[in-house]
């Protein structure tokens, strides 16, 4: 019976046996992580082959579109929240008990709302929806760039300090092998889109894409080493640049993947030898899932777990967030007198927010909102449905929305290593 507290109670609530200590603010960032997952599961399950039509035998249910409707539902549920913990300051605020709690009560509403998506009737519901998603995942691939530039920043600082507390060569040696791997493999990367995503006598946009983008990378590793960066930033490095890079390189060929020329558009079946689904050309029937598609889901996953137990020092990061640098992992657990406040040896998520929340509600909710979206397109390849739900047309406006997010992720990466420089006034330590 010790379970019922954790899925109806307010917070701090008693974690199940199997759960070990850790703070509230953590462990609630987990468990929503989880209802996002678990509406990815069921997103990905929608995509099976006879699915739909299963569906369409269910009275009053749509008739296409599940992967939308199930993401819809998400999202609802996610910006609902976001709405309603606006200004949330700490955990005495009443609604701080409906955030860190009613877990049963949360998860039987969003099911109600995803559920209820489906009797949406179809009119102008889809193609509304996804040039909303579009717009939102746009801003998600942002804020995945600004958590890969924050645990960039982490990774950097906590090889650097154990550099500087002994047995430096070993370390160095690791730091200098990481960052040279990833420019190695941003190289390759290169090279591939130049082979398979141009050609002598077309294809000029992926020409631009990938010349354009490459003179950026080169530009931002070459900024990050400058002397004038150095002495305001002395952390800041190649590790950065290159992780950046290499995330660069993706989006890359993430926008040239849903180019709708597939002479300049291969599948990856193509550019190993194997069979392709269908004649080139506009229109192509294509497969909702190919190897872009599986990278971005990898990459969706890596960011929400991190952002659900990041611990970040980066003062920039944190305010781009609106994290407080006092957020803690599990890891880091709660303090023995703690402990006992809570009840012994149960296993308890310990209020660590009286004082004062240590991430926004709002902006958390709101990050998974833009998660339920940008996942809407991946799990879709950024392919809009036609009216019959038959095929999946590759649009520009993808291309487009892929490689200005490229450009503005580097220009936010420059503007952290530039920013102490401009703005001479303001503390960045």
């Amino acid at each position: 019976m010790d379970i019922i507290p954790c899925l109806c109670g307010s917070a701090p609530c008693l974690l199940c046996s199997c759960c070990p200590s850790g703070n509230n603010s953590t462990v609630t960032r987990l468990i929503y992580a989880f209802f996002l997952l678990l509406g990815v599961a069921i997103a990905c399950i929608m995509l099976m082959p006879g699915m739909e039509e299963h569906l369409k035998k269910i009275p009053g249910f749509c008739e296409g579109g599940a992967v939308y409707r199930v993401c819809f539902g998400m999202a609802m549920f996610f910006l609902l929240f976001s709405l309603l913990m606006i200004k949330v300051k700490s955990s005495q605020d009443p609604r701080a008990a409906l955030h860190n709690g009613f877990w049963f009560f949360k998860f039987a509403a969003a099911a109600a709302i995803t559920i209820g998506s489906f009797f949406i009737s179809e009119g102008p519901f889809t193609t509304v929806w996804f040039y909303v998603g579009m717009a939102g995942a746009f801003c998600f691939i942002l804020i995945q760039l600004v958590l890969l530039i924050d645990f960039a920043h982490s990774w950097n600082e906590s090889w650097v300090e154990k550099m500087e507390e002994g047995n430096s060569r070993c370390w160095y040696a690791a730091l200098l092998s990481v960052t040279t791997l990833n420019y190695i493999l941003s190289l390759v990367a290169l090279v591939m889109f130049y082979v398979y995503y141009t050609h002598s006598d077309g294809c000029t946009e992926n020409k631009v894409f990938i010349s354009i983008n490459m003179l950026l990378c080169v530009g931002v590793s070459v900024m990050s080493i400058l002397p004038q960066i150095q002495e305001s930033q002395p952390r800041s490095g190649l590790l950065q640049s290159s992780l950046v890079t290499l995330y660069t390189m993706y989006v890359t060929w993430s926008a040239m993947t849903n180019e709708p020329d597939r002479k300049c558009n291969p599948s990856l079946l193509g550019i190993i030898g194997l069979n392709s689904t269908g004649p080139a050309g506009q229109g192509q029937v294509v497969q909702w899932w190919d190897a872009q598609g599986i990278v971005g889901l990898l990459l969706f996953l890596m960011c929400v777990l991190y952002s659900s137990i990041r611990n970040s020092s980066n003062a920039q990061v944190n305010k781009l967030t609106l994290t407080s640098d006092e957020s803690a992992l599990i890891e880091d657990g709660p303090n023995s007198a703690s402990l006992e406040e809570g009840g012994g040896g149960l296993n308890r998520a310990v209020d660590n927010e009286k004082e004062g929340v240590t991430y926004s509600y709002s902006f958390f909710h709101f990050m998974l909102f833009l998660a339920s979206l940008y996942i809407m397109m991946t799990l879709t390849n950024w392919y809009s449905p036609d009216s019959k739900y038959e095929t999946m047309t590759s649009r520009w406006p993808s291309v487009w929305v892929k490689m200005c997010s490229s450009w503005i992720c580097l220009g936010l990466y420059v503007w952290t290593l530039v920013a102490p420089l401009v703005l001479v006034n303001r503390d960045f330590d």
